[in-house]
């Protein structure tokens, strides 16, 4: 089999984005304040508040919140090379 499923590669790309946002976030917190640190920290939200859904006996609330800054965007270019090089060396 030599295709890639698509949940597996849009998993992979997310970790890529939670690891690379961890640490533009941890790489920031060490640099003195300045420009450097804001370059950072900058970061991008897409999402929605939550909301909730009252049903009289049960209630739901739904929502999320996807922050990406820019060394999130390197962690998902490198998730992404490394899936491709994993994918060439295994099939």
């Amino acid at each position: 089999m030599n295709r890639k499923s698509v949940g597996f590669v849009f998993l992979v790309l997310i970790i890529g984005a939670m690891i690379g946002t961890a640490l533009g976030e941890l790489i920031a917190y060490l640099l003195p304040e300045g420009v450097v640190e804001q370059f950072f920290l900058k970061s991008a939200m897409i999402g929605f508040d939550p909301f909730t859904v009252n049903l009289g006996i049960i209630s739901f609330t739904f929502g999320f919140k996807f922050v990406l800054n820019v060394i999130g965007i390197v962690g998902i270019a490198f998730a992404a090379y490394m899936l491709r090089w994993y994918h060439r060396e295994r099939f």
